[in-house]
């Protein structure tokens, strides 16, 4: 399982050489045979300079003899020069893609912990309860809860049912039992997540069930609701977790556009917002980035101030005169660490036209 302490070992290294290979890879089994993907591998690998011949090695090797193909996103990072290996293997795909640079390429992992970590679901019907812990796609916890079946008091059973024979007695009392049944159900959901960090939680159910059931449960759970969903009781732990996190890249999407377009708004309108490579590269030098932006694969080389670490493209070099300045293979990425180092949010989003029109980089500022 992948965690924040990975990521931030990840954030941490840096190679003395200046080489460290990184793999992203979909390895859904769904999509592709293992021949397959080792073949699109292959294919990666021949587009790292030949001087990394030890990494190339290394990756082929764990895929035909260690690798896990139970888990359809994997992400490698490799520098042999410091004996530096690690593999992570998801349950959430990645887009097929390698980076070399001084330190590993981390964009795709900052956007799997942000959106798909730590999240709960939650299925309630008028008898009972399901509850489900899920990180990454991958089932954490599960437990389950059931209230007095009211199906039994339906059919004349149960110390109620001489006042339950029909009629409009016997619906209220059923209609008591099932509220008992969802308010005991909402303090096992209490106890169930008290002490999980859950950012996102789901609801599934009959629309009627989950309405009433969600106000019933606490104002941090509520707090927390992404959606709901209709879904039976009885559903497999895989089609929960197939749901939910269809549910969740919908999600996804949607707050990415809505939060392009505010960026796009303010930065054309003079607000607290830039867009384009130079812009943001001089707001993050700055420190003045709340979040950045960046179109998933976006790269660019670039330069770095050897005693500052200012970030510039070339029409900055200027700034301090052109013998100051380092050259950087990709400089997007070198603005997505600092961001993080200085405190900041990165969004890495997928197909945008907008964005792709604004330059494919841009940032909400802290002022």
């Amino acid at each position: 399982m992948f965690t924040e302490e990975n990521l931030d070992e990840l954030l941490s290294f840096e190679s003395n050489d200046g080489h460290v290979l990184s793999l992203y890879l979909d390895a859904d089994l769904g999509e592709n045979s293992i021949e397959t993907i080792r073949l699109q591998v292959r294919g990666l690998l021949k587009e790292v300079d030949g001087k990394l011949e030890d990494d190339m090695s290394r990756i082929e090797q764990h895929f035909e003899l260690v690798h896990d193909w139970r888990k359809a996103g994997v992400a490698i990072f490799s520098c042999s020069s410091e004996d530096f290996f690690r593999s992570y293997q998801v349950a959430v795909p990645f887009r097929n893609r390698i980076r070399v640079g001084s330190k590993p390429y981390v964009k795709p992992l900052l956007h799997l912990m942000k959106y798909y970590a730590n999240y709960g679901v939650i299925l309630i019907d008028r008898v009972g309860a399901r509850f489900f812990e899920f990180h990454l796609g991958e089932l954490q916890q599960a437990a389950g809860t059931m209230g007095e079946d009211i199906r039994k008091l339906k059919h004349g059973r149960g110390s109620s049912a001489a006042g339950m024979r029909g009629g409009i007695g016997g619906a209220r009392q059923e209609d008591e039992h099932a509220q008992r049944n969802m308010r005991e159900a909402a303090e096992d959901a209490t106890r169930f997540f008290a002490r999980k960090d859950i950012r996102r939680l789901f609801i599934g159910g009959t629309s009627e069930n989950v309405a009433q059931f969600r106000e019933m449960l606490p104002k941090r759970l509520q707090s927390t609701i992404a959606g709901t969903f209709p879904m039976d009781m009885d559903a497999g732990e895989s089609e929960v977790r197939e749901h939910t996190l269809d549910l969740l890249h919908k999600l996804n999407a949607e707050r990415e556009q809505r939060l392009i377009e505010r960026m796009i708004t303010s930065a054309h309108g003079g607000g607290s917002a830039v867009t384009g490579l130079a812009p943001t590269l001089r707001m993050v030098s700055d420190g003045r980035v709340d979040t950045l932006v960046v179109s998933d694969g976006y790269r660019a080389s670039g330069f770095r101030h050897a005693s500052s670490g200012y970030l510039a493209t070339a029409e900055d070099n200027e700034m301090f005169g052109e013998n100051s300045f380092e050259t950087v293979a990709d400089i997007v990425d070198e603005a997505v660490k600092r961001t993080v180092e200085q405190g900041g949010h990165v969004e890495v989003v997928g197909e945008n036209s907008q964005l792709e029109n604004a330059g494919r980089i841009g940032a909400l500022l802290r002022y």
